[in-house]
């Protein structure tokens, strides 16, 4: 959480260098990317469900929106690039449907870029929980995918894994229209 609230790391480089034009940056939290993205000159909006990460990616000089991204977005369809990261692959716990719907937000010839698990580390869903202390929230739908079993979910959302690299001891990949 800690690394959420400060600068953008020397790995986000790599994505944020891969962003040629207009960028949704799905699950932004407090805006660190969304922020990176915005200060190299490319046209950004964040998303987040949480009231506070919006603010604090507001804070930052960053344009962010509170949604669902399953729900109804601007500009869809139109995106040239959606980027998931920090485990953002796990939201809703289904990263089938999560990679359909960022194929329905992307133009044509855009790209997903997503950060995976190191390869072998496999894949995983069920229910996530935020805990502090002693105190336990809410379950809630995640996922993880590494390097190998993202194939599959892109497969299904009508995207080819295109590239994939680490970076500063994270992974990424690029995904593409098939």
């Amino acid at each position: 959480v800690e690394r959420w609230h400060g600068p953008a790391e020397a790995a986000i480089a790599t994505v944020v260098d891969r962003c040629h034009g207009p960028t949704l940056d799905l699950g932004c939290g407090p805006g660190r990317l969304t922020a990176a993205l915005t200060r190299s000159g490319v046209s950004t909006l964040g998303v987040d469900v949480c009231a506070r990460a919006v603010a604090l990616a507001r804070s930052r000089g960053a344009v962010a929106l509170r949604a669902d991204l399953f729900d109804p977005l601007p500009a869809e369809g139109r995106w040239r690039h959606v980027v998931l990261l920090d485990g953002n692959i796990g939201i809703g716990g289904d990263p089938g449907r999560l990679l359909r719907r960022c194929r329905e937000l992307l133009h044509r010839d855009g790209t997903v870029l997503v950060e995976l698990e190191p390869p072998g580390s496999g894949a995983w869903q069920g229910r996530a929980y935020v805990v502090s202390g002693r105190r336990r929230g809410p379950g809630f739908g995640w996922a993880r995918l590494d390097t190998r079993a993202v194939h599959g979910p892109a497969a299904t959302a009508g995207l080819v894994v295109r590239d994939v690299h680490p970076a500063g001891g994270r992974w990424f990949a690029e995904l593409a229209g098939g």
